[in-house]
């Protein structure tokens, strides 16, 4: 939000606080999770509203907030004014919900470039001394929070695939020399257990900031996301961002920005087969390939950053907002 923020005010739209929602009249106001605006008595009160429909497949299991969420979106999308979708997944449920083409845009969660820039083999081999990795270890990286709550995690979040994860893992432990995992966030305690349990050594840690995200990524030799649903995740983009090839499943915006082979493998929600094939390809890969497959993903992130999507926001706040265009 802070960067759709940024780029309005580029564009010469004034941006209140958050502060002003409950009372402002004849503004437009634009949130940030439809989660955030549906099942709260929300109404429209002579405002322009907007809404950022991320994710959130009605009949996902174990997610019933998805079913509530869609269905006040279909009673009420007539009142909403703009709907930002970030993968076509996701601009299909809203038009399949009833929502008018012309309120529906899809931009993409984008990239801030310089947060996250294209690492070298110096930068990798001074994540891995910092984070304690061994150096010549193969490392697979995991940031997605995957188990439910803010404490140890240990109930898995079946939307993000920890089972799938390990079910990755459980192959690759046996096809990749001294594999590693790097963990980081809050509720990991599924994965980290399920790890225990396989006898594949990880790290865990709680980087501060962006530019601790930056280094966890640089510490890695692939990516991998296990997710059943997603409306990014942000990670795709952060992956290719800093060079790291990228292994996921056919979700969110990984299924609109990943082009199998060729930036990225792409491969069938719950495939853990898939997922590990893609990392072992990688591992054995010939280092013209590796090469090949991180320029082209650093590529596709240069094309989402935040200054590349801000053409289509001003598309979205044209006749949303009075002063844009």
């Amino acid at each position: 939000m802070r960067q759709i923020a940024r780029v309005a005010e580029r564009l010469g739209v004034r941006v209140g606080p958050e502060s002003w929602v409950a009372a402002v009249r004849n503004q437009s106001i634009f949130y940030a999770s439809h989660h955030g605006l549906f099942g709260t008595g929300w109404t429209r009160d002579r405002n322009r509203i907007g809404v950022a429909y991320l994710h959130g497949r009605p009949g996902t299991p174990g997610m019933p907030e998805h079913d509530v969420s869609y269905r006040e979106f279909t009673v009420r999308h007539g009142e909403i004014d703009r709907v930002q979708v970030t993968c076509r997944a996701m601009q299909e449920v809203v038009l399949e919900a009833g929502a008018a083409p012309e309120k529906v845009f899809l931009i993409p969660i984008g990239i801030e470039l310089d947060l996250f820039p294209l690492r070298d083999e110096a930068a990798r081999v001074a994540a891995r001394r910092r984070l304690d990795l061994p150096a010549s270890a193969f490392v697979i990286g995991s940031f997605q929070k995957d188990g439910i709550g803010w404490g140890d995690g240990l109930k898995p979040k079946v939307i993000k695939g920890p089972d799938v994860l390990l079910a990755a893992l459980e192959r690759l432990r046996d096809r990749v020399p001294e594999l590693w995992v790097l963990l980081t966030g809050h509720a990991r305690g599924y994965v980290k257990t399920g790890l225990e349990r396989l006898g594949v050594p990880y790290r865990h840690g709680y980087p501060l900031g962006r530019e601790g995200m930056a280094e966890a990524y640089r510490a890695l030799d692939v990516y991998i996301v296990s997710s059943r649903d997603e409306g990014g995740p942000k990670a795709v983009l952060e992956a290719m961002a800093t060079g790291v090839p990228l292994v996921t499943t056919r979700v969110g915006q990984a299924a609109d920005l990943v082009v199998s082979g060729s930036n990225g493998y792409l491969v069938d929600v719950e495939d853990g087969e898939g997922l590990a094939a893609g990392a072992e390809r990688i591992a054995q890969a010939a280092t013209e390939e590796r090469e090949r497959l991180v320029r082209a993903a650093r590529e596709t992130a240069e094309r989402h950053s935040y200054d590349a999507l801000a053409p289509r926001w001003l598309e979205l706040l044209a006749g949303f907002v009075g002063s844009a265009g």
